[in-house]
């Protein structure tokens, strides 16, 4: 797509589909270093619901799904369209990954934190929301969304379907790094409110950054709006108009994403190899890495099935803590937030084993 002629010149370094899929692509965009649509190519945004569609099996509207600059452009622009006075606030758990509450406070709104549980595998329960949002009303703050991010980052927790069902009635929705498919398969927000027939306003975020994909140098996302009106989705073109579009060759990114090789083409066998190797090889990775911080004193750690990242506890002696305390410093600086006495930190875990 950087340079069309390529596929002309030496047609015999690129499988047959790949040529056609550039090709394709290029009738479709013409140049990347041109605008596209504000909301996405048209033909991209397309391909991204019938990708929906057939992981789902419910219908989605390509005019209700937006292409972003990864993922943080989009929950960044819901958050900037959900806050509406400085108490107004959005539910987030903790730990969480820091890109909530910087988004929160760029748009002066308040976290309204929940917290997951460790002691099962931080799973998200309604009872500790029930509990934010009665703290929010006491403080005078205005719930104006619920996030959860699904598979967990930074805990890599995955939700089964019976809990997002619980959930379901107050959510905003970021998604997938799955790697353990078969034991912990992934379910879509997307599709358990279109099972409930449920009219809860949703928006579902992906993106090629993390999992298989790991592109996240080149910006591409997208996020989809389920039972919002006409109305709100053109506002919410107006807002994206500002920025003019997202880039192209993250565009296509996520056309790549969202239309992997099929059986029978070309590309197909190295694909799935690769797909297939990259899963593996990460399963592998956090269990590994799991099982040998488990084996450290003062050190645990909730496995991870749904991401490239563990969280592990740490104890931090009365004495050290005393020590940073003295020079005015907390025991431990990360953005992702815990409970009260806890010290954990994030860590990714993507070096060979």
């Amino acid at each position: 797509m950087e340079w069309p002629a390529l596929i002309e010149l030496a047609p015999q370094v690129f499988p047959r589909d790949v040529i056609e899929r550039a090709k394709e692509l290029s009738r479709e965009i013409g140049s990347v270093g041109a605008y596209s649509h504000s909301q996405g190519v048209p033909f991209i945004r397309q391909s991204v619901a019938k990708f929906i569609e057939e992981r789902d099996g419910f219908p989605s509207d390509p005019s209700h799904i937006f292409l972003t600059a990864g993922a943080s452009a989009g929950v960044s622009l819901l958050i900037n369209a959900l806050i509406t006075s400085p108490k107004s606030g959005i539910l987030i758990p903790i730990p969480q990954y820091p890109l909530y509450t910087a988004s929160l406070a760029q748009h002066q709104g308040l976290p309204i934190p929940y917290y997951l549980d460790e002691s099962k595998g931080w799973s998200t329960s309604v009872s500790s929301i029930e509990a934010a949002l009665e703290e929010a009303h006491k403080e005078g703050i205005a719930p104006k969304g619920l996030v959860i991010i699904n598979p967990g980052n930074p805990t890599g927790a995955v939700l089964d379907e019976e809990t997002q069902e619980k959930l379901v009635h107050l959510y905003e929705v970021y998604q997938d790094n799955l790697h353990r498919r078969d034991s912990l398969p992934f379910t879509s927000f997307k599709k358990v409110v279109s099972k409930l027939q449920s009219h809860v306003p949703l928006v579902s975020f992906h993106s090629i950054s993390k999992g298989v994909s790991g592109e996240c140098g080149r910006r591409g996302g997208y996020f989809e709006c389920t039972n919002f009106s006409d109305d709100v989705v053109a506002l919410l073109y107006k807002m994206v108009s500002v920025t003019l579009c997202p880039p192209l060759t993250g565009q296509i990114g996520v056309n790549c994403m969202v239309r992997p090789p099929k059986l029978g083409e070309e590309s197909y066998e190295l694909w799935k190899k690769e797909t297939d190797t990259i899963h593996a090889s990460l399963a592998s990775r956090t269990q590994t890495m799991a099982e040998r911080l488990n084996s450290l004193p003062g050190v645990s750690c909730v496995d991870s099935p749904g991401a490239l990242y563990l969280f592990p506890q740490i104890s931090i002696s009365k004495k050290a803590r005393e020590a940073a305390q003295a020079v005015g410093q907390h025991p431990d600086e990360i953005g992702f937030g815990q409970k009260e006495g806890e010290w954990h930190y994030r860590l990714t875990c993507l070096c060979p084993v």
